[in-house]
């Protein structure tokens, strides 16, 4: 009887531990950041009540239960939801990187999508005809090419013509809110990948840069429109995006997990050339840089002599699937970022361009590009100077300080407009 006792009271403790442990896993587990649409959803939706709304989204615009804003939107009490509209991929992300966007009907909502993303990338007067606001809510990778901040900034445009609120719900920058890096583009390279003048890794969120460009003047012919930005709760700046505890969505295909976002600027520009596999068409998307004609662990080697801060390098073998490279064998390197705070990942991609040019100059990055590919590569930087100075010699040195150049005055710049500490 007695042992009977003490075997009960030894479940009991353990239930109460396992009780325990499975309260911390949850308070674990639960997101420490609410997003735009949560607060938006939190608050009544009070913005938008009485309202005849269109949404520009895509798959990435979810809660934390990964249900699209389309649907919280569709059915939240007193507000009208009438219209999608698709950037770069579609609404529900369908669409192949670089492939026209067409206007349809949305299958679930029976709502017309109109595109942003083919001959219309700016919305017309007739797509917003009838609406009170437009709202955007997509999760973005804090890098300038990236074009759903071109989107965001084209849709300002437009409501600003037609007299309608843009609303942006808010979510986190996934390299956190101090990464900054890269110049400003410069007249003439102005295009929707390089659509205003902030560097290549701007260091806000979607929200705050809305702001910046609202205020500075920076949409075209300097107009302003009647903003209202729904900000996260519990964001801080030093988050990268694991940090918050949010599900990830892939904003784009090759955009799989939140390290993609430190990955896609680290090779990105290299990939414009058309000549080396960043690993699109491949299990790496923007994770590795490769190609014919070097030795791979000679390249690693010669990447990880160098003591670039916050990254190693993996000699690869590889075949791509499709894109550059397909069904050939390359030799290159995996990227491993070890310290993202004092990593310069722009830079990553410039390195590993100079040590191919001395391991074989017939590879050198601008004596295998083609020529159609340079205005590319130019208006991704946003000048003509990184191309025709680094291919003189194929050494980040060359433009390492004009690459730099304007960073701290941005960021002094960018600071009037942070919504989180």
């Amino acid at each position: 009887m007695r042992k009977s006792f003490r075997n009960m009271l030894a479940l009991l403790a353990c239930a109460v531990v396992l009780s325990s442990c499975a309260a911390k896993a949850d308070r674990r587990s639960e997101p420490l950041v609410k997003t735009g649409i949560e607060v938006l959803r939190d608050r009544g939706f009070d913005v938008l009540q009485g309202k005849r709304v269109g949404l520009v989204t895509n798959p990435s615009g979810v809660d934390r239960n990964l249900v699209s804003t389309v649907d919280i939107l569709f059915e939240a009490p007193g507000v009208e939801l009438v219209a999608l509209y698709g950037p770069e991929h579609g609404v529900r992300g369908d669409i192949h990187a670089g492939d026209k966007v067409e206007g349809n009907i949305d299958p679930k909502t029976g709502l017309i999508v109109h595109s942003l993303y083919g001959k219309t990338q700016k919305p017309s007067m007739e797509m917003l005809e009838g609406l009170d606001a437009i709202v955007y809510d997509i999760q973005d990778i804090g890098c300038r090419s990236f074009t759903f901040i071109s989107t965001m900034g084209k849709v300002m445009e437009a409501a600003a013509e037609k007299g309608i609120e843009v609303v942006v719900l808010d979510r986190p920058n996934p390299l956190g809110g101090n990464k900054v890096e890269g110049p400003l583009v410069q007249e003439g390279f102005y295009s929707f990948v390089s659509q205003f003048e902030i560097p290549y890794l701007y260091g806000l969120t979607c929200g705050e840069l809305a702001l910046m460009l609202n205020q500075e003047g920076l949409l075209k012919d300097g107009v302003q429109c009647k903003l209202t930005v729904v900000p996260m709760e519990g964001w801080k700046r030093e988050m990268l995006y694991e940090d918050t505890r949010l599900p990830w969505v892939l904003p784009s295909p090759h955009i799989p997990q939140p390290a993609s976002s430190f990955y896609y600027p680290a090779t990105g520009i290299a990939g414009e050339i058309g000549a080396y596999s960043i690993g699109v068409g491949y299990t790496l998307p923007f994770q590795m840089i490769a190609t014919e004609g070097v030795d791979a662990d000679e390249m690693a080697e010669k990447l990880n002599a160098k003591e670039l801060p916050g990254v190693l390098f993996r000699p690869l073998h590889v075949k791509p699937f499709y894109a550059v490279g397909a069904g050939k064998t390359l030799q290159g390197v995996q990227l491993y970022v070890t310290d993202p705070e004092n990593a310069r990942i722009t830079e990553i991609q410039f390195h590993v361009m100079e040590v191919i040019a001395e391991l074989n100059p017939e590879m050198a990055a601008f004596k295998v590009a083609p020529a159609n590919r340079h205005r590319m590569f130019d208006i991704v930087t946003g000048s003509d100077y990184f191309r025709t100075t680094f291919a003189e010699r194929h050494r980040f040195e060359d433009i390492q300080e004009r690459w730099r150049a304007d960073e701290e005055a941005f960021k002094t710049r960018s600071a009037s407009y942070y919504l989180y500490q």
